[in-house]
């Protein structure tokens, strides 16, 4: 596919390096060092220019563009361009947006003003927090097949019941459909099998329905309802903040925020009436004890600095904090998870790539059975791969079991219409059928490479 993507800072550079191998792509940026730069580091056409003006873009050849992604600092010049790209030919076009002011836009940009997709980093982050908050016991979720299958990162406790479990017993134990799918052990990730025994620190993978996750909680908690998040403290009064607290509420947690900015202050009591909001330094030590931080169920850092975050979260860890979220502008911190055992560390721009990502996947490939969603993970040593079947295959209606699998991977679920199936092996693949796998390997872009 012809793919142009306007600004080539971080985003946009994450984006060129994941499609520049099988699309041709094209930046446009204003900063000709930042246009030579990523022409030097990745197999992709550059232009150095203005956006908005038609001759640069037709110079980027956008009236044969498949997909035209903007994802400038500005909202203003990603939306108009894409309005400009979609005039001029342009295909599909996605806007990256950060003003809340477009949240109530969207449906009217995308049917009015066809662009396709509209995505804001703040809000889907703040998606991916409470998502982790719902399941303290998680570190990350991820959702396959238009989430009916979730993907979630457990660390197994001393004392757990999945302490010293063979995952032959764990069906019958837990009387769940869930299926383990990737064990990291110390610096050793495998993908296991049946007689593989979960040991204390592991870290699984493991997938299920949204509701036999929600039975897995709390049938691994026997304090369930008490280790429930019933209270957060946010650090940081962002727009991550904004639309985290509003989930939060919905959820039932008493929210506090701290915030230094007063202007800011003002904004967050007018729009968000039923959280508690604080004016202070959220970095100083002091206004964390006298607001009586370390007592919350969970503390989310979201100011602007990643070393502030990093450090805040530290902090709440070892005073006691249960659950604690640390926010990432740089996506290079993510592997910090394990070197600074931290809990769940969420990136907005990592986020975004990958929902971007997803969606050209989806489009490039609506006629075949490539990879619609792709997830990396353990520091992309493990990728969790989505797809579907649209033709007959020579691998359709055969049980599993006379199928052999390359090593280093597992069918992790089988999603048909609305029916999940964690795959047995007298179970088959069928035409139309969502399909996920982990695995170890990197690089399938087909479900037959799977098979040996």
């Amino acid at each position: 596919m012809d793919i142009i993507i306007v600004g080539g800072g971080k985003v946009g550079s994450a984006l060129a390096e994941e499609l520049c191998s099988d699309n041709n792509v094209t930046i446009v940026d204003r900063n000709d060092a930042r246009v030579k730069s990523l022409i030097n580091d990745f197999d992709v056409m550059g232009i150095a220019g203005n956006c908005l003006q038609t001759s640069v873009l037709a110079e980027a050849n956008v009236e044969k563009c498949s997909i035209f992604i903007a994802v400038t600092s500005s909202d203003e010049v990603n939306v108009l361009s894409c309005l400009i790209a979609k005039k001029m030919g342009a295909r599909h076009c996605i806007a990256r947006v950060r003003s809340p002011e477009f949240d109530k836009q969207l449906v009217f940009m995308r049917d009015e003003l066809g662009i396709s997709m509209m995505i804001n980093p703040d809000y889907i982050a703040a998606n991916e927090i409470a998502k982790v908050l719902r399941y303290p016991e998680a570190i990350n979720i991820e959702s396959f097949a238009k989430g009916r299958v979730d993907l979630a990162e457990i660390r197994i406790t001393s004392g757990s019941i999945l302490e010293n479990i063979t995952l032959s017993q764990l069906s019958r134990r837990l009387r769940l459909d869930v299926l383990i799918c990737a064990v990291q052990r110390g610096e050793e990730l495998f993908i296991p099998n049946g007689n593989s025994v979960l040991k204390a620190g592991d870290k699984i993978h493991m997938t299920a329905s949204h509701s036999a996750m929600v039975k897995f909680f709390k049938s691994i908690s026997a304090a369930y309802r008490e280790k429930r998040v019933k209270s957060a403290v946010l650090i940081g009064g962002g727009r991550v903040a904004y639309h985290l607290a509003q989930q939060l509420i919905e959820m039932g947690i008493k929210v506090k925020i701290i915030e230094v900015d007063p202007e800011r202050c003002e904004e967050l009591s007018d729009r968000l009436n039923k959280v508690s909001i604080c004016c202070a330094d959220g970095t100083d030590h002091d206004v964390l004890r006298e607001e009586r931080v370390y007592d919350a169920d969970a503390v989310v850092s979201l100011t602007g600095i990643d070393e502030e975050n990093i450090l805040l979260s530290l902090l709440a860890k070892n005073n006691g904090v249960e659950k604690v979220v640390t926010k990432v502008n740089r996506m290079t911190f993510l592997q910090l998870t394990d070197t600074l055992s931290l809990d769940s560390i969420i990136s907005p721009k990592s986020i975004m790539v990958g929902q971007i990502l997803q969606y050209v996947r989806a489009k490039k490939n609506s006629a075949g059975n490539n990879v619609t969603t792709l997830y990396r993970l353990v520091n992309e040593r493990l990728e969790a791969i989505e797809f579907v079947i649209r033709d007959r295959k020579d691998y359709v209606d055969v049980p599993l079991k006379k199928l052999k699998l390359r090593s280093g991977l597992l069918i992790a679920s089988i999603v048909r219409g609305n029916e999940l199936i964690i795959p047995k092996g007298d179970d088959c693949l069928k035409v139309n059928d969502s399909v996920v796998i982990v695995t170890t390997n990197t690089g399938y872009k087909d479900l037959s490479d799977i098979f040996d």
